[in-house]
């Protein structure tokens, strides 16, 4: 039996739609990072480019949990001495929602010039529910978050 690897062919891609509203930072960024690599389907191949466009909607409304709108911060370097800035998660999530999901996103795809090139083309992140995606008939995925037992 012979192993086997996608070719340009073999690959198509489809448009999702994830809804962000409740769900918790991490577990989105995991799902919308296998979404985008491709992992989800049976022809995955890591040299090649299978994944998806994902749209994120509502990334105003994500959720973090515990104390990490206020103890999270990012940090951003000019290059120049003395001049990094330390932006807490509550301040980004309030100014650009639409960064901190791509950051988390960012942190969970493997750190290669293909993955960066994945990201910057196949992830649309918009902090309402609108989007001007419509044509392209994306299908609603589905990130529900895990139920508290009390």
């Amino acid at each position: 039996m012979k192993t086997f690897s996608a070719t340009p062919a073999d690959i198509s891609h489809d448009w999702h739609v994830v809804d962000a509203s409740g769900v918790p930072l991490g577990r989105l960024a995991s799902h919308v990072a296998q979404l985008i690599r491709g992992k989800h389907k049976p022809t995955y191949t890591p040299h090649m480019d299978g994944g998806d466009f994902v749209v994120v909607v509502n990334a105003s409304k994500v959720k973090l949990t515990g104390r990490k709108l206020d103890q999270k911060t990012y940090f951003k370097h000019t290059g120049y001495m003395g001049h990094e800035s330390h932006t807490a998660a509550r301040d980004l999530l309030a100014k650009h929602p639409d960064r901190v999901i791509e950051k988390a996103v960012f942190g969970m795809l493997p750190k290669t010039s293909l993955s960066r090139q994945k990201l910057r083309g196949k992830l649309k992140v918009y902090a309402g529910a609108e989007h001007p995606h419509e044509a392209q008939q994306p299908k609603a995925y589905s990130v529900t978050p895990e139920k508290v037992k009390a």
